[in-house]
C-alpha cells in the first residue's frame, strides 16, 4: 500500500515514517515537504492513503486537502499542532476521514491505522468499497450504489465483502458511522444529537440512539456527558 506523508519539517516526516515503518514494513511511504510535492508523487503513483499538515508553506494542508478530495480516492489524515475544533470541523467536511495531533503518540497513530491492517489482503474492488464508504458514509449508501461505482454485481459485492471484511456491508457501514459519531459527540459540543445522527448518515435519530446504546451501552447524550466531564 503506497502511502504519503506531507510536513514541512523533516523531523515529523522522518518521526512518521519511523512510527509506521515499524508497524508496517512492507508499506511504501512517500514524503513531501509541502503540497507542490505532494500534487507531484500523486501525479506519479498511485496513493491509497495521506497524512497532511494542516500548516504547510504556500498551500495549505486544508486547501490541498480539498483538491485531493475532489481529485480522486485518497483517504486523508490531517496532522496538526493545534487543538482547534474550526479546523476539524472544516476537516471533516471535506471529507478528511481523521486527524491526529501533535507531536504524534504513536497508540493514537495506531488507532487511525488499524482499519487498514487488513488492506494489503483485500482485493481491488472491496478496497474501493471500502474508499467509498468511508468518504460518502454521510449519504444514503445502499448496496446497489456500492456496487454500480464499482461496476461489478450486488449480490457477488455482499458475498465477497463478508468473506473479505468479516462483516456485511451494512455492519460495517453502521459501525463506521458509529465511530464517526463518537468522534463528533466530543469534538463538536454545540452539535445536536439531532444534527450528529443526520451528519453521520443515519435518517432516524431514534435508530441512531438505538444502535449507539446497543454499540456502547450508553446513550449518545450520556456518552458525550462521560467523555467531555474527564
Amino acid at each position: 500500500m503506497n502511502i504519503l506523508l506531507v510536513d514541512d519539517e523533516l523531523i515529523e516526516l522522518e518521526q512518521l515514517e519511523y512510527l509506521i515503518k515499524k508497524k508496517f514494513p512492507n508499506w511504501i511511504l512517500y514524503k513531501a515537504q509541502d503540497a507542490s510535492q505532494a500534487l507531484q508523487i500523486i501525479k506519479k503513483h498511485d496513493i491509497f492513503l495521506a497524512f497532511l499538515d494542516i500548516q504547510l508553506p504556500g498551500k495549505s494542508g486544508l486547501d490541498l486537502a480539498m483538491e485531493l478530495s475532489s481529485a480522486g480516492d485518497i483517504d486523508l489524515v490531517m496532522v496538526t499542532a493545534y487543538q482547534n475544533f474550526d479546523y476539524i470541523q472544516k476537516s471533516l467536511r471535506l471529507g478528511v476521514i481523521d486527524y491526529i495531533t501533535k507531536p504524534v503518540i504513536e497508540e493514537e497513530l495506531m488507532s487511525v491505522l488499524r482499519r487498514y491492517e487488513r488492506i494489503g489482503s483485500y482485493s481491488e474492488q472491496i478496497v474501493k468499497a471500502l474508499q467509498i464508504i468511508q468518504k460518502e458514509y454521510n449519504e444514503k449508501l445502499t448496496l446497489n450504489y456500492l456496487a454500480s461505482k464499482i461496476h461489478i454485481n450486488s449480490a457477488y459485492l455482499s458475498r465477497k465483502f463478508h468473506e473479505e471484511v468479516g462483516m456485511g456491508f451494512s455492519e460495517y457501514l453502521n459501525d463506521f458511522r458509529l465511530k464517526q459519531a463518537q468522534k463528533m459527540l466530543i469534538e463538536s459540543p454545540d452539535l445536536s444529537i439531532s444534527s450528529i445522527s443526520e451528519k453521520c448518515g443515519f435518517n432516524s435519530q431514534h435508530y441512531f440512539s438505538q444502535i449507539f446504546r446497543k454499540m456502547t451501552g450508553q446513550s449518545p447524550r450520556d456518552y458525550r456527558l462521560k467523555e467531555t466531564s474527564q
